[in-house]
């Protein structure tokens, strides 16, 4: 795929023109009890790296550097079956259990203390789940009690019995999970799911009534409820809940890689979607507080690949979602980041799905080595340097013609500006699988003309990878021919790419 050019594509950069400021929520990732994200992923006693507590502290190194700053748990379709007595007290009367959503056997060993012990080491906030699906209100709020009332109950002398002497302080619920998808084990109509929903968050508002809480949007676009889904669980739940969330996931299908590099259309066309409905019934309740989105679930997800691990039910911790991601996939989940982005006046709060192992930046072998998949990158660059106010970026590019999605530009990117500073980071992904992109950016409404530094993923294999074998085979490197000049930065983006280029102020006392 490759268009004739007979100009560059093209970006103005104006700091007067901004969409929203960056929350550090957005750059989020998801820990669930499936497969091998908490065992032998984050946690693994025995192991050279672990801890006294267990965590791996490799795998936690990584995921400092990654940059996460939420980790939404225990899930996810999990959640569903979650008991969370079992989880807390002295691990050897801990019961084991069948989780039924991931046909696997849960020890427990890894439980809530052990997760805000694990989000205490990589200074993340906690993002918890409630289980409306076999269980509900009374659950939530006892649940609730234990985490965050200080002392003097019983469920929060237990807390302290079991060695948090100082409450958690969790802020942000989520409402269960999927609860419109038919397998999600205790699944609901919307009305029904609503009431729920509703009682629950009224019921957690008495006992801390500055909570923030995330009600369950649809599983996906494509679900048949959709948009009515939000609608009514909306009708029910306005006033009580902050957020409605998003869930996406996408894959190459039957090798249309054009389609798939334009994943990014669809999420756009999701999130429009889903703010259109809550500002509809906003206008229809005639309220003044607008809800805005948690996009707690996203990523490449081959669905459709069979697994390549023998897994038998009731297996502890298998080999479960272990995506396997290439530079394709990282140029995909680039431009994913770079949607998001777009839309931080409404997507305050995002989770990668999922952390470790599963689906996941970051890959570990049992007793062995960790390391950084394909899409660690793009995550980190954005994590560290995509903080500040996202700038109103409308870019002059070439299209492509795909099979779902009809003609889409080449070029996808969004820009960051750092008021304090004036430095301004642009991120930006060339679709084109064949030809480089040329790119002129006019700085000529900001002050940051100073080039830092222009890195680019890519490779002249697009279905590498980074491997236990080959940790290191794919990583961002510096571009070459980028220039700044008359306050104009031109570039090539190299065919299939992600690139983040950063910018800044000239300093005034300089020669």
């Amino acid at each position: 795929m490759s268009a004739p050019r007979t100009a560059p594509s093209r970006l103005v950069l104006d700091t007067a023109f901004g969409v929203g400021t960056v929350q550090p929520r957005l750059y989020g990732s998801f820990v669930e009890h499936l497969g091998r994200c908490v065992y032998t992923g984050i946690y693994e006693p025995g192991h050279s790296a672990a801890g006294a507590d267990g965590l791996r502290q490799d795998v936690l190194a990584l995921i400092r550097e990654l940059g996460v700053t939420t980790v939404r748990y225990p899930g996810g379709n999990f959640v569903s079956g979650y008991r969370w007595e079992d989880t807390v007290g002295p691990r050897e009367q801990r019961p084991v259990r069948l989780d039924l959503a991931w046909r696997s056997t849960e020890t427990n060993e890894f439980g809530l203390g052990e997760f805000m012990d694990f989000c205490a080491e990589t200074g993340t906030e906690p993002m918890m789940a409630v289980n409306l699906g076999t269980r509900g209100v009374e659950d939530a709020v006892r649940l609730l009690e234990y985490c965050n009332h200080a002392a003097g109950t019983e469920l929060s002398d237990r807390r302290i019995a079991h060695g948090g002497k100082e409450p958690y302080g969790i802020r942000m619920w989520c409402l269960g999970n999927e609860m419109d998808g038919a397998w999600q084990i205790g699944h609901k109509t919307a009305e029904e799911y609503g009431r729920l929903a509703a009682e629950t968050a009224r019921a957690m508002r008495m006992i801390q009534p500055d909570l923030e809480l995330v009600a369950c949007g649809s599983s996906g676009s494509g679900m048949d409820t959709f948009a009515a889904w939000e609608s009514t669980v909306l009708e029910h739940t306005y006033d009580l809940v902050d957020y409605v969330s998003l869930h996406a996931y996408y894959e190459e299908i039957d090798g249309d890689r054009d389609s798939f590099l334009a994943s990014a259309v669809d999420m756009e066309h999701f999130i429009e979607s889903v703010v259109a409905t809550c500002d509809h019934v906003r206008a229809r309740l005639k309220r003044e507080k607008r809800i805005n989105l948690s996009f707690d679930e996203w990523n490449v997800w081959y669905q459709k690949r069979p697994n390549p691990h023998h897994v038998e039910d009731w297996q502890q911790a298998p080999r479960l979602l272990e995506d396997v991601y290439t530079v394709t996939d990282a140029v995909v989940f680039g431009s994913l980041l770079i949607t998001l982005l777009r839309h931080a006046d409404r997507v305050t709060s995002a989770s990668l799905a999922q952390l470790v192992n599963v689906i996941a930046p970051i890959m570990t072998e049992p007793g062995g080595a960790a390391w950084r998949q394909t899409t660690f990158f793009p995550f980190a660059q954005a994590s560290r340097y995509g903080r500040g106010r996202v700038l109103r970026v409308e870019a002059d590019s070439p299209t492509y013609a795909t099979a779902r999605f009809g003609e889409v530009p080449l070029l996808h990117s969004t820009a960051v500006t750092d008021d304090g500073t004036g430095a301004v980071t642009v991120f930006a992904v060339n679709r084109d699988r064949a030809a480089a992109l040329p790119l002129e950016i006019d700085l000529r409404g900001t002050d940051a003309h100073t080039l830092v530094e222009h890195l680019v993923l890519a490779d002249t294999d697009p279905d590498a990878g980074n491997s236990l074998e080959h940790p290191e085979r794919v990583a961002p490197r510096p571009a070459t021919g980028t220039t700044v000049s008359g306050g104009v930065l031109r570039t090539e983006l190299e065919p299939m790419s992600w690139n983040m280029i950063r910018l800044t102020p000239r300093r005034t006392d300089a020669p």
